[in-house]
């Protein structure tokens, strides 16, 4: 069943709905109609007297909204690194501090025409991979996941950019399913420590992408033993604000040339890079 509305009317009401449980309820309300409708923020402006004919659809959107579903997943878009990527709920929602992350790597890789070999453990939406596979043109990505629906989310992503023939996705644990020689290894894992109460919102991502073990950096912690074990090159990793400290110990005595920490947006610590 469909209704006609008037723009104002319906952002008017829509943000009434959402006032109560969502921070930018105007804005998000704006959001929602333009991903509705198909239209950009010029056109919402100057359309606001405009009747616009609504199914119920985009009020299920918005119930959803109401219930504390993240954004991304009723909208299935996310953007990322200035691209705008497909997502899911089997894949967790990149967040702006892992853009970093493509930076730490791009900074330790500055020859952009080497010939590399890539492993992401933890592809997720496939984000992290696509960015390195635009910027690293020569170089082959293998992309790891536990969860087959997060390597679906990552297919979606990887056939839109056409870059099939330069990201090979592969289930499975860790570094598990890898026999290549890797030349830098990348991850975003899970990190936060089991049992910690998180915001309702995070209920609906991937709780295996999200908690780490019984600490929280365990995952981290077999990345660098397979790091050494391996003799791999570089391994740039996201961590926990607290985590710094965990990571310096457990490398102290161990074969390595340089680890370097940085910080995200906040000044908090958000990974590091490891050189052997």
């Amino acid at each position: 069943m469909r209704s006609r509305y008037i723009v104002k009317d319906l952002l008017r009401e829509v943000t009434q709905n959402l006032q109560p449980c969502v921070q930018r309820a105007p804005r998000e309300a704006q959001l929602l109609l333009m991903k509705y409708l198909g239209v950009d923020e010029l056109w919402l402006i100057t359309h606001q007297n405009s009747s616009v004919e609504i199914s119920q659809q985009f009020f299920q959107w918005v119930q959803r909204r109401q219930n504390n579903e993240p954004f991304e997943y009723i909208t299935k878009q996310v953007s990322f690194y200035s691209e705008e990527f497909y997502i899911d709920e089997g894949a967790l929602i990149p967040r702006p501090e892992t853009e970093l992350l493509i930076d730490e790597v791009i900074k330790h890789v500055p020859d952009k025409m080497s010939a590399l070999t890539f492993v992401e453990v933890g592809v997720g939406s496939g984000i992290i991979s696509i960015m390195l596979a635009k910027t690293f043109k020569n170089s082959k990505i293998i992309a790891v996941d536990i969860s087959q629906k997060a390597l679906d989310v990552a297919q979606k992503n990887i056939e839109k950019f056409g870059l099939q023939e330069q990201i090979e996705l592969r289930l499975g644990s860790l570094l598990e399913p890898v026999c290549e020689q890797i030349d830098y290894l990348v991850s975003n894992p899970p990190y936060i420590e089991n049992g910690i109460a998180l915001e309702s919102n995070l209920s609906y991502e991937p709780q295996n992408a999200l908690f780490g073990g019984r600490v929280g950096d365990e995952i981290i912690k077999e990345l660098l033993d397979e790091v050494l074990r391996q003799k791999i090159r570089f391994f740039s990793c996201e961590i926990g604000y607290d985590q710094q400290d965990k990571i310096r110990d457990y490398m102290q005595g161990k074969d390595f040339k340089s680890i370097t920490f940085y910080k995200d947006y906040s000044s908090f610590d958000r990974g590091f890079t490891l050189q052997i």
